[in-house]
């Protein structure tokens, strides 16, 4: 059974929600409930990577401690149903800490870490061939002191024909981009993000054709930075914006409650006109979940009811049929298999 939890006041709303439970808590509604799902039927792991393909959700690789996997398994979100498919050719290298991102009706599975080296290889699945095939990888800059691109912990997203990497660790932290063009198998570097900080660990939320890059770790020091990328803008040759920080640290009213947004290695989703952060970890793992409003010109975030779960990093997050999951994960030694939907306007249901 879900544990109820004490009300506190955000600043930025006037929503009563959820926080831990003390003995003298009492029962009341708090807005955004976590539904128990279908369990993954793989090994639970950590650094998995996700896409999503029309209304199936994939998750692929990860590591579980000891194994590192190059299975792949899609999720029906209708039936509740777990289904292996087509595991990764013997000359993809098992990895955990890579990116997954859809072109249409492709899914794509990149860099990562084999447990020895940086990865940057690219690898293609069909889903109607259920058949994997080997595209380019992502090049090394033309400028050598920027890096590699060898990496892990980079973001992959998917905006119309294109798909994008973004950020990782490649010996030392970026903030590069890279689109990805899978008619001619090409890569073309764009231009970096437009923040101080270099990332890793960071999570792209995609809407309206636009990704929001937030949160992540650079050096050792959570990033409060947080800036969107628009591929139709500069008459389409893509443009960046850089948005609030996700911390308090204005002296203006609407961050004043901004004191657990800021992690790494968290997840995200998107739901309607809203997306998600949730888990991960700032000196510890978090159970802290935050929803962001992407109507143009609010650029605001609001605390919703706690990930119900145990706290962990690594896990995955994706939304599919309108409807936004987070599973697996790791916290210390643990290895997680377990799914769970959030709805973010329901009412809090200890029984569900």
């Amino acid at each position: 059974m879900k544990k109820l939890r004490n009300l506190v006041v955000v600043a930025t709303s006037i929503t009563l929600i959820g926080a831990a439970c003390t003995n003298n808590t009492t029962t009341t509604t708090t807005i955004g409930n976590w539904v128990k799902r279908s369990a993954f039927d793989g090994n639970g792991r950590m650094g998995a990577v996700s896409f999503v393909i029309g209304d199936t959700a994939y998750v692929a690789t990860g590591y579980d401690g000891t194994i590192r996997y190059s299975d792949l398994w899609a999720y029906d979100a209708v039936a509740d149903q777990w289904s292996q498919r087509a595991i990764m050719p013997v000359t993809a290298s098992p990895r955990n800490g890579g990116v997954g991102f859809a072109i249409g009706n492709k899914g794509y599975v990149a860099t990562g870490y084999d447990g020895i080296n940086k990865l940057q290889d690219n690898w293609e699945f069909t889903a109607t061939t259920n058949t994997w095939a080997k595209k380019a990888n992502l090049p090394d800059p033309a400028n050598g002191a920027m890096g590699s691109g060898a990496r892990y912990g980079a973001v992959g997203f998917g905006i119309g024909a294109k798909g994008y990497i973004c950020s990782g660790y490649t010996g030392s932290h970026q903030k590069d981009l890279w689109e990805y063009d899978n008619n001619a198998d090409v890569w073309t570097q764009k231009g970096s993000m437009p923040t101080s900080d270099k990332r890793q660990g960071a999570v792209a939320l995609v809407y309206a054709n636009k990704a929001y890059i937030v949160s992540g770790t650079n050096n050792g020091v959570m990033t409060s930075e947080m800036a969107m990328y628009d591929p139709a803008g500069n008459s389409g040759a893509g443009s960046w914006i850089k948005l609030r920080d996700i911390a308090n640290i204005s002296t203006d009213a609407f961050d004043d409650a901004y004191t657990s947004i800021v992690r790494s290695n968290a997840v995200g989703f998107v739901i309607g006109s809203k997306g998600y952060l949730a888990t991960g970890q700032n000196g510890s793992n978090t159970v802290n979940v935050w929803e962001y409003d992407f109507t143009p010109g609010v650029d605001l975030w609001t605390a919703k009811t706690n990930f119900e779960r145990s706290a962990r990093n690594s896990a995955v997050g994706f939304s599919v049929k309108g409807r936004g999951f987070v599973g697996l994960g790791t916290n210390s030694t643990y290895y997680y298999d377990n799914l769970d939907e959030f709805k973010p306007d329901e009412a809090y249901n200890a029984n569900d």
